[in-house]
């Protein structure tokens, strides 16, 4: 581990100024991905901000509705959260899904935006990595990449992003909010994240020193009828093969509109407006929910040990929307 700075701050302001816009100046809070990838030598920031005793630990009703929840708000809290169990299960079961009880005691919401991904080579400092080392070249595309992405691959970077709590935020259609040098800004969750492209180290769109403070959850009544669904090698602490995040508004069988989100197989928390397209206007059944399947996996591209994953995603899918909308598996 190389050598670094820490200091403790109680205010964002504070938080931001002792960042003062250096790459090399990390914020720290639960510290589940970022003290695991110092350790790896992966990460190796100048600057460590300990921003733990920032007052941003609250969820609270946000005007016009919805819930802000504050960037410092752990895991499990947020889970277990009468008003998210209530309004947008969704987004409890992903974070129920999620790691360890331990690990949710510790993580926190901006944390989470925020999660690196698992590939093994990103991880392995002796392996080419475009995300780690941009130029380097992919170790992954030639090598063995069952855990990796089949939507939004590039010849730079087929590296999955590995959260769950993003997949029910991206079909919650959450904004983010940060707070920088420059002021504050907000973000809708389906513009925070980047393509890989030319350069996959570049994974969000915020900039060096700007702090995640809250993100919202529109109101969003139909949310009750959601459900959050995961595969994987086991039942517990292990990131998903594939997994979809689903929300209906339905008015009898029919269904008027559709929120879909993918895990799992893509380069970032994968929104479908395919999949919310195919089902709008349609009676809940095996065949729109196929044929809603078909359409958000139409554009994946399988490595030569994860094609599999392009089949598991559709039953996935179909298995989740088929839970949310009352229905049960033929």
């Amino acid at each position: 581990m190389h050598p670094f700075s820490y200091v403790t701050v109680t205010r964002a302001g504070q938080a931001i100024d002792a960042a003062g816009g250096r790459a090399q100046s990390s914020f720290v809070a639960g510290g589940t991905t970022l003290l695991d990838l110092m350790k790896l030598n992966v990460e190796t920031p100048r600057e460590l901000i300990d921003i733990n005793k920032v007052p941003l630990d609250k969820i609270e009703h946000a005007p016009g509705g919805g819930l802000r929840i504050g960037a410092m708000v752990r895991n499990s809290d947020l889970a277990w959260h009468a008003l998210v169990r209530e309004q947008y299960p969704v987004l409890s079961e992903a974070l129920l899904s999620g790691a360890s009880p331990q690990l949710r005691n510790m993580a926190t919401t901006g944390g989470n935006l925020l999660q690196k991904t698992r590939c093994y080579y990103f991880r392995d400092t002796h392996c080419a990595c475009n995300m780690r080392q941009r130029g380097s070249g992919c170790s992954a595309i030639g090598g063995y990449n069952r855990i990796h992405a089949v939507l939004g691959t590039s010849d730079q970077c087929i590296a999955t992003h590995p959260s769950d709590m993003c997949v029910a935020l991206m079909a919650l259609g959450a904004v983010i909010h940060t707070q920088r040098a420059g002021g504050e800004r907000s973000i809708p969750i389906d513009k925070f994240y980047v393509p890989y492209g030319e350069d996959p180290s570049k994974l969000n769109v915020l900039n060096p020193g700007e702090l995640i403070t809250a993100v919202s959850l529109p109101a969003m009544p139909y949310a009750r009828r959601s459900h959050y669904l995961k595969a994987r090698d086991r039942a517990s602490f292990e990131f998903a093969l594939a997994s979809a995040a689903v929300v209906l508004d339905m008015h009898g069988e029919d269904i008027h509109a559709a929120h879909v989100a993918l895990g799992g197989v893509g380069t970032k928390p994968w929104l479908s407006p395919e999949a919310a397209d195919a089902l709008r206007g349609k009676k809940a059944d095996q065949a729109a929910f196929a044929a809603a399947a078909d359409a958000a996996l139409r554009g994946a591209h399988g490595y030569e040990f994860n094609t599999f994953k392009i089949e598991l995603a559709k039953r996935v899918l179909t298995a989740a929307l088929t839970h949310a909308a009352g229905m049960k598996l033929a």
